[in-house]
């Protein structure tokens, strides 16, 4: 079942938080801390209030108290109207989709990239996008098997 994260999830995706950082962290230690997580509670809850960014959570549903999160899909509902040169325009960017290390090859993240496809065309927006660090090749090919394109790319020269 994948729904709206809830503010008694957020010890679970601070879990799958540290995950994702250290995957990202063994891509580019010049740039990725290790050991923490991108938001603390106090941004999560905010997150989770904020209607323009909602926060999917896939969940099993099994457990008798709480769901377990398996893997999370952090969004951004980006206006563009009224710009200069960018035509009117919504777009779903996906900030970041993890799935539990002890759920992985159950096609959670699948299921998690088209439930946000799926919110994406009910709200008639016009696009999804998202990252993906260089050197993280397995999230590379799993958007692009999901049907994702290079829109543009972005491009460093480290000193």
């Amino acid at each position: 079942m994948i729904r709206r994260a809830k503010e008694n999830d957020i010890p679970q995706i601070i879990a799958l938080l540290r995950q994702v950082l250290e995957v990202h962290h063994n891509l580019r230690p010049d740039l990725f801390r290790t050991g923490s997580t991108k938001y603390s509670r106090q941004e999560l809850r905010d997150i989770i209030a904020n209607p323009d960014k909602p926060i999917f959570v896939y969940v099993d549903g099994t457990a008798t108290s709480q769901d377990r999160i398996l893997g999370y899909a952090f969004t951004a509902i980006q206006r563009h109207h009224g710009d200069n040169i960018i035509t009117d325009i919504t777009t779903l960017y996906i900030d970041d989709i993890c799935v539990d290390a002890d759920a992985r090859g159950q096609h959670v993240a699948t299921r998690l990239y088209r439930h946000c496809v799926d919110f994406a065309r009910a709200n008639h927006f016009h696009n999804v996008t998202l990252n993906v660090w260089e050197g993280n090749d397995a999230a590379l090919a799993f958007y692009r098997a999901m049907g994702m394109g290079v829109q543009k790319t972005c491009m460093e020269q480290v000193l």
